[in-house]
């Protein structure tokens, strides 16, 4: 038998690796340590695999079969190919924004892959696709720096956006951040509309949202939670698209509640 391809995502693993397994989708703009604030909670109950987007972090552009055609599916193919790698026939995900799109995706098309899905500041459709081609076209044009100084406000709330956390990412993404990676992401973006999709998601579904969240505001995890079936919406005040950055004990709660079944949960070949 062949054994799996090296996986082209950059990735971390922490926690148990015989604990159920996690995979931690990060936003764009971001790497894997956006979700730093939740891990060591996270890890001492599961097996946490963080990824990269390309061209983001450790990631590199060259995942991509080709930049300026980008999409959710193919990422999320990037996903899968990451957990086979690393022998993940089924796992839970949680996934901010652009990485919350990825598990939805993958909820929806692959059901058999996700045992729970959890969609934080995320969306089935982020807006116009024009006014994602213009972003990737001016990062292109003039790189990270064109979108650097702005992020911030949509990121986090006005009492926020100068701390330290915040400060922190956005000299990640003028430092860690392709150009043509955050402008392939842009276009996958612009591209992505899974909003009739969303009755074939069947895992058990988690949506948080920021109440001060300019890039994806409530109405957006609303219409996510009302698409699918016995999804939990959590409304989270004081904070705006990176809640998991801004309110970390509360995302982190509210995973754990979440998540909570599939740790009790007995393991294969186990009695109970």
């Amino acid at each position: 038998m062949t054994p799996p391809a090296a996986p082209a995502l950059h990735h971390t693993a922490d926690g148990p690796p015989g604990a159920p397994a996690l995979l931690l989708g990060p936003s764009l703009g971001t790497s894997l340590t956006v979700w730093d604030p939740q891990l060591a909670g996270l890890a001492r109950r599961f097996h946490v695999v963080r990824w990269d987007l390309p061209g983001h972090g450790g990631t590199p552009l060259d995942a991509l079969a080709d930049p300026g055609t980008t999409t959710v599916p193919e990422l999320a193919r990037l996903v899968l190919s990451l957990a086979d790698a690393l022998g993940l026939g089924r796992f839970a995900y949680a996934g901010v924004s652009l990485g919350g799109a990825v598990g939805a995706w993958l909820a929806a098309h692959h059901p058999t892959r996700i045992s729970s899905l959890a969609l934080v500041c995320s969306s089935a459709r982020f807006g116009e696709p024009a006014g994602w081609r213009e972003r990737a076209a001016l990062v292109r044009a003039k790189g990270t720096d064109a979108v650097a100084d702005t992020v911030a406000g949509r990121w986090f709330t006005p009492a926020a956006a100068t701390g330290p956390e915040a400060t922190a990412l956005v000299e990640a993404l003028r430092r860690d951040v392709s150009p043509e990676g955050y402008a392939a992401c842009c276009d996958a973006l612009a591209a992505f509309d899974l909003r009739s999709a969303l009755p074939r998601i069947t895992a058990p579904t988690l949506v948080v949202a920021g109440r001060a969240d300019p890039a994806t505001p409530p109405p957006h995890a609303r219409e996510l939670a009302d698409g699918i079936r016995d999804a939990n919406l959590v409304e989270l005040s004081g904070a705006a698209h990176l809640a998991g950055v801004e309110r970390p004990a509360e995302v982190l709660a509210a995973l754990l509640a979440h998540l909570a079944p599939l740790h009790t949960r007995p393991a294969p070949g186990t009695d109970g």
